[in-house]
C-alpha cells in the first residue's frame, strides 16, 4: 500500500512532548491529526506514510484556550491528537522526520 497525498494531510505532524516521549516508550507515538480523521482513516495513513502495523488508535480532542494576542483577547484552535499503539517490533523515529 502506497502512501496517497490524503494520507499526509490527514498526520499533521508528529507530537513531542514529555507526555508523549513516555508513551513512546509502550510502543505508541503521538500525532497531530485533521480534526474530521476517523480512527480507520488515521490507522490507514500512519500504516502506508511509516510502513508499520498499527495495533491501536485513541484520539483525544484539545479544546482551545482563550489568550491574549496584542493586549486583545483571542482564541487558540482546536486540535486532534492519535495515540497510535504499534505492533510489537514496529517503530518510528519521529525525531528525524518523514
Amino acid at each position: 500500500m502506497s502512501a496517497k497525498p490524503q494520507h499526509y494531510d490527514l498526520i499533521k505532524k508528529p507530537i513531542i512532548t514529555e507526555k508523549a516521549t513516555m508513551v513512546s516508550e509502550n510502543g505508541a507515538v503521538v500525532f497531530q491529526v485533521a480534526m474530521d480523521a476517523t480512527k480507520p482513516m488515521i490507522k490507514e495513513a500512519v500504516e502506508a506514510v511509516f510502513g508499520v502495523k498499527v495495533k491501536a488508535v485513541n484520539t483525544t480532542i484539545a479544546k482551545g484556550k482563550v489568550k491574549r494576542f496584542k493586549g486583545r483577547p483571542g482564541e487558540r484552535s482546536d486540535k486532534k491528537k492519535a495515540y497510535v499503539t504499534l505492533e510489537e517490533g514496529d517503530t518510528i523515529d519521529v525525531s528525524t522526520g518523514l
